[in-house]
């Protein structure tokens, strides 16, 4: 996995490379090959990390939260670069992935009342 990994970063360097020293017209196609190499570089480690019923539960989310979902898939491909997976993920641990990274990124909304105490009737009319 890892001289895969080591592969495909330095196609995606020798890209980026090329495009930056090449013409503008072939610029915009190289950086769309950057990107579509990517993807399929996160598709495959994430092929390789989760099962199946994970991995159509991270797609199902990706269709709801996209932003989430690309949290924790870089979640995933962090742990597996730095070789923290002890094999593959099951949906039950994929849920228990998803509930750490919703309580990172819980949002608390709290609720300030300002309240004018300017004009206020209720003292004039004790007279």
């Amino acid at each position: 996995m890892a001289d895969e990994e080591l592969e495909a970063i330095r196609r995606q360097r020798m890209a980026e490379l090329q495009a930056k020293h090449g013409d503008p017209s072939s610029d915009q196609q190289g950086q769309q090959e950057a990107k579509q190499r990517e993807t399929e570089m996160r598709n495959s480690i994430l092929a390789q990390v989760l099962d199946q019923s994970a991995r159509a539960r991270l797609s199902n989310l990706a269709l709801v939260k996209p932003d989430k979902a690309k949290a924790v898939e870089n979640y995933l491909i962090q742990m597996a670069r730095f070789g923290q997976l002890g094999g593959k993920i099951t949906e039950a641990g994929l849920i228990e992935i998803l509930e750490k990274v919703s309580q990172q990124t819980e949002k608390k909304t709290t609720v300030k009342f300002n309240r004018r105490r300017v004009m206020d009737s209720d003292d004039e009319d004790d007279d």
